[in-house]
């Protein structure tokens, strides 16, 4: 009898521990998912990501009729239209399209069919241009230059960035020969603010 007591404290004992490590584990495992769940709810979606190519997807939906839209050839076309691409070169007219848009048609050009195919299942715009993005990243980085008015107060263009103050500046045309602080590119954008964009 006392051997089967002992035999039977050693299973509880094994059976214990067992049950302890796999509550440890669980508990990791809980706290992991919850991490990484957190961790992706903080991840906030950039509201400018994508906004040319979906402004171009955009203008180019406007041209089609609903039955063309699941026609990728009436896509295709669509595109071409929108771009002015005719035999390969652009034939965009003069102030239909801002330079943005126009750099988003070069990209557009060569990939008409990567663009039709998702555009025909009635995605909407954004998630075309995430997919076309895993391609291509270059196409969410065409962004928009930040609108700087005549009225703007020297207090709002300083808390833009140089690279976004650069940005205007080559909007506009105009060269800052010298300027090496953000303070002369300020300078320089309330200077030109008479420019239209």
């Amino acid at each position: 009898r006392a051997c089967w007591e002992s035999r039977l404290g050693k299973k509880r004992n094994l059976h214990e521990r067992a049950t302890m490590q796999l509550r440890v584990y669980l508990a990791a495992l809980l706290a992991f998912s919850a991490g990484g769940a957190a961790g992706a709810k903080k991840k906030e979606e950039d509201p400018k990501e994508c906004e040319v190519c979906v402004e171009v997807l955009e203008g180019i939906d406007a041209l089609l009729s609903k039955p063309e839209r699941k026609n990728q050839a009436k896509i295709e076309d669509a595109i071409s239209k929108f771009c002015g691409f005719k035999s390969g070169q652009a034939m965009a007219k003069k102030g239909t399209l801002t330079t943005k848009q126009t750099k988003m048609c070069y990209y557009f050009d060569p990939i008409k069919k990567s663009i039709s195919q998702p555009f025909s299942l009635g995605l909407p715009m954004k998630k075309v241009c995430q997919r076309l993005k895993s391609a291509n990243p270059e196409i969410c980085e065409v962004k928009n230059v930040v609108q700087v008015k005549k009225e703007t107060k020297i207090e709002d263009v300083s808390k833009l960035r140089v690279k976004q103050l650069k940005a205007i500046l080559a909007d506009r045309g105009v060269e800052c020969d010298g300027c090496l602080e953000k303070a002369d590119f300020v300078k320089k954008v309330m200077e030109s603010s008479h420019m239209d964009l």
